[in-house]
């Protein structure tokens, strides 16, 4: 199965699947699509956006979705921070145009990112700051990933992979026992060229880097991973940060966390996790691991 939700390539290998099965998770992709995405404004994101600060009834996912972004904002001290809207939207990898935001316009931008203005109160989300908006994008492929698996599981699916523009999570192993085979690309190889191949079952892989949308300008490379703090793309010793964790949401918002870390600051908050592991990719080429 494949389809495009999100901007993005949804590919789905399931084996043993019929067709209602399949045609199941598409439904599910269309509605967290729906639910999730800053770009559409009758979903529970679009909604809060345009509320200014009044109370706005959510999905019960939504609202579990946005507690699980403040959490990543808490355990990175900000460096995470799903409020990162107001400055993300001034900059785009997608035109060609090489565009770079005004610096004042941007510090007015990065005023009203904190998620620390996100209140929760069961399924209801109001915004302390009413210029302070939401953006999913950093870890929302990750729980819909872990939501079509949970289906799958429900429905007896042992064998299968799902890959969300990327984000690939797995299903126990192929149908003969033998592990996935996932590879990394290489950042900024031009062909997809391979830096490494992963075995794994029922695990996720994530990967963030610099290379994916990014636009060159007098010599500088401008990417979509921002800096909260400042607004402008981070700027740190790495090319490329993948993550290998039972749950996609988890590698979906550490893959970004830990790249806005930086190496050093990165593999000690993954060595302080359980069950995670990273692959970090330097700017020399050279791949470090935390296992």
């Amino acid at each position: 199965m494949t389809g495009t939700y999100f901007d993005t390539v949804i590919q789905l290998q399931v084996w043993d699947a019929d067709e209602e099965i399949l045609e199941h998770c598409k439904n599910l992709c269309r509605k967290y699509e729906n639910l999730f995405s800053a770009e559409v404004e009758s979903s529970d994101i679009g909604r809060i956006n345009q509320a200014e600060g009044k109370p706005v009834s959510v999905s019960s996912e939504t609202a579990e979705l946005i507690q699980l972004g403040i959490h990543y904002g808490e355990l990175s001290d900000g460096k995470f921070d799903i409020t990162v809207l107001s400055a993300s939207e001034l900059w785009d990898f997608h035109d060609g145009k090489k565009v770079i935001p005004d610096q004042k316009v941007l510090e007015e931008a990065v005023s009203h990112i904190d998620y620390k203005n996100i209140q929760v109160d069961g399924t209801t989300v109001t915004m302390k700051d009413p210029k302070c908006r939401i953006d999913l994008g950093g870890i929302a492929k990750g729980y819909i990933a872990d939501r079509l698996k949970e289906y799958l599981e429900k429905e007896g699916i042992e064998h299968a992979t799902i890959n969300l523009g990327g984000n690939v999570l797995t299903i126990g192993t192929k149908p003969d026992g033998s592990d996935y085979k996932i590879g990394i690309q290489k950042p900024f190889a031009a062909d997809g060229e391979v830096l490494e191949v992963l075995s794994v079952h029922d695990q996720s892989v994530v990967s963030s880097g610099d290379y994916e949308r990014y636009f060159e300008k007098d010599g500088v490379i401008y990417h979509h991973i921002l800096d909260p703090q400042s607004g402008w793309p981070v700027q740190n010793d790495l090319d490329q940060v993948t993550i290998l964790s039972d749950s996609s949401a988890d590698g979906d918002a550490l893959s970004t966390t830990c790249y806005v870390l930086g190496l050093e600051k990165g593999m000690k908050l993954i060595q302080e996790m359980d069950d995670v592991e990273a692959i970090f990719v330097t700017k020399d080429g050279e791949i470090h691991r935390s296992y």
